[in-house]
C-alpha cells in the first residue's frame, strides 16, 4: 500500500514559497489524518531565479525543465502556481495525461478551460483540484460539494474579489476618491500596477464562473455574464448609497429562478442591514440562499499567500486521503446539467441610476419618463445647479424595462452610473 505522496510544484514565487511552508508545518497532522508522508521534492522555477538557498532549506530538488517534473514517474502530485493561462494549461495537460494529480489556484484557467481539464483529468484517471481558485483562504468549493449535497442552492452571491473591496471601503469610510483608493490598494500590493482585472469586474467574474459549476452544474461562459467594474465610480454615489441606506459592494451574483440562472457582476446597492455590508478591506464574503439551510455565509481573506497556500495543502491533503483509502480518483466537481440562461423578460432586479441632466430638465419630468416606460421610483436624490443631478432607486423591473430605461435617459441627459439594488 502506497504511503508516500510525492509532489513537484510549478512555481516558487510568494504562494509557492507559502505552500512549502504550510505543508512542512503541517506534515504530521496530514500524515495522522490520511496515513501517508506527503513531501515537495522539486520545483520548476525560472533560469533566473535564485531559490537556492530556500530550497536546501526544504530538501527541494529546482530545475527549469518542465518535463523533469511532469514525466517524473515518481512523482505522483504536481502543484501549479505560475499564474496566467498560458502555459499553465500547456503544463497542466501534460501533467494530467502523464498521470499526475493536479492541484491549482489558477482561477482565470480554470474558470476558462476548467472543462476541458477536468475531461483530459477523467481519461488519465487522476483528480484536478482547486479549491484555492475562489476566495483564497476561504474552503467555500469543497463547502458547495459536500454541505450543499442533499440541499438546493437558490442564490450565491458575494464580495469576492479584495482589491476591489480594499478601495470601496476607503471611499466609504475616508471619502477617499476612486483614483485615490486605487493607488492606495496598488502602494500596498493589493492592486496591479494595471489593475483592470480587479476594477472592471473580469477576475470576480472568473470567480462566479466557477461557483456557478459548483452551486448549479451549468457550464457558463464569461460572455453569458453581465459584468461591469467599479472604474471611476464616483464618491457621490457612494455617499448617496449610504443616505439611502446601502453600502457599495461589488458584488457577483449567480441567481437561480426555475431551472434558469442568470450571473452578473457589478458594483451593487447592498442594504447595510445584510451580512455583506460588514464586510471590509481585503476580506470576501460568500452569502448563500438554499431551500434546506437557508441562509449561510462563510468569510475570510480573499487572498495573501497563506490562505492560498493552505487552501492548495488541503487539496493535497484530499489527494493523499483518497490514496490511502483506495478512492478511484475523483473529480472536484462532478455536478452537470445543461446551460439555461434566464430570458431578459424575467430577469428582475431593483436599480440605482445616476443621471446628469440639463438645468431644465425637473424631477417631475424624470419620474414621467420613467413611468413611461411603466418603472416607478422607489426612492430620489438630486443636486441642482448648473446642471442637474439625479439619483435613483427604481422598484423591481426586468432586463427589457431596463434597456427602454436606459435608451430614454440618453434623449435627455447622461447616465452616469446604473447600479443593481441587492434585496435584503
Amino acid at each position: 500500500m502506497k504511503d508516500h505522496l510525492r509532489i513537484g510544484i510549478l512555481g516558487l514565487g510568494v504562494v509557492g514559497s507559502g505552500t512549502i511552508q504550510v505543508l512542512a508545518a503541517q506534515r504530521a497532522k496530514i500524515k495522522e489524518q490520511t496515513g501517508m508522508n506527503v513531501s515537495i521534492v522539486k520545483a520548476l522555477i525560472r533560469p533566473a531565479e535564485d531559490k537556492k538557498q530556500f530550497a536546501d532549506e526544504h530538501g527541494i530538488e529546482l530545475t527549469s525543465e518542465l518535463a523533469d517534473i511532469v514525466e517524473d514517474a515518481t512523482l505522483d502530485v504536481v502543484i501549479e502556481l505560475i499564474g496566467k493561462v498560458h502555459p499553465a494549461k500547456e503544463f497542466i495537460a501534460q501533467a494530467l495525461k502523464n498521470g499526475k494529480h493536479v492541484v491549482t489556484a489558477n482561477k482565470d484557467l480554470i474558470a476558462q478551460h476548467g472543462v476541458e481539464l477536468v475531461e483530459i483529468a477523467k481519461e488519465n484517471n487522476v483528480s484536478l483540484f482547486y479549491e484555492a481558485s475562489v476566495a483564497g483562504g476561504i474552503p467555500i468549493l469543497r463547502t458547495l460539494t459536500t454541505n450543499y449535497l442533499a440541499d438546493e442552492i437558490t442564490n450565491i452571491r458575494g464580495i469576492v474579489n479584495g482589491t476591489t473591496n480594499y478601495m470601496l471601503t476607503k471611499m466609504l469610510e475616508n471619502g477617499t476618491s476612486y483614483e485615490e483608493a486605487l493607488a492606495q490598494a496598488q502602494a500596498l500590493g493589493f492592486a496591479e500596477s494595471d489593475p483592470t482585472n480587479d476594477v472592471d469586474g473580469i477576475d470576480a467574474a472568473y470567480k462566479m464562473v466557477i461557483l456557478t459549476q459548483f452551486a448549479y452544474g451549468m457550464d457558463v461562459a464569461l460572455s453569458d455574464l453581465e459584468i461591469q467594474g467599479i472604474r471611476g465610480l464616483s464618491d457621490k454615489d457612494v455617499l448617496q448609497a449610504q443616505k439611502f441606506g446601502y453600502e457599495i459592494k461589488l458584488i457577483g451574483e449567480s441567481v437561480k429562478a426555475d431551472e434558469t440562472i442568470s450571473v452578473s457582476v457589478g458594483p451593487a446597492l447592498v442594504p447595510k442591514t445584510h451580512p455583506l455590508a460588514s464586510i471590509k478591506n481585503e476580506f470576501n464574503g460568500v452569502f448563500i440562499n438554499s431551500t434546506g439551510i437557508d441562509q449561510s455565509m462563510f468569510y475570510g481573506p480573499g487572498a495573501g499567500s497563506l490562505p492560498t497556500a493552505t487552501s492548495v495543502i488541503s487539496d493535497v491533503a484530499a489527494i493523499a486521503k483518497n490514496i490511502s483509502l483506495g478512492i478511484d480518483a475523483p473529480q472536484f466537481n462532478e455536478y452537470r446539467r445543461p446551460l439555461q440562461l434566464t430570458a431578459p423578460e424575467a430577469n428582475y432586479a431593483k436599480y440605482y441610476f445616476a443621471v446628469t441632466t440639463s438645468a431644465d430638465f425637473t424631477a417631475d419630468a424624470l419620474t414621467a419618463l420613467l413611468a413611461n416606460e411603466k418603472v416607478q421610483i422607489n426612492e430620489l436624490a438630486q443636486e441642482i445647479g448648473e446642471t442637474n443631478r439625479f439619483m435613483v432607486i427604481t422598484e423591481s423591473i426586468n432586463r427589457l424595462q431596463l434597456a427602454a430605461v436606459e435608451a430614454a435617459i440618453a434623449k435627455q441627459g447622461t447616465l452616469e452610473r446604473r447600479m443593481r439594488v441587492m434585496e435584503a
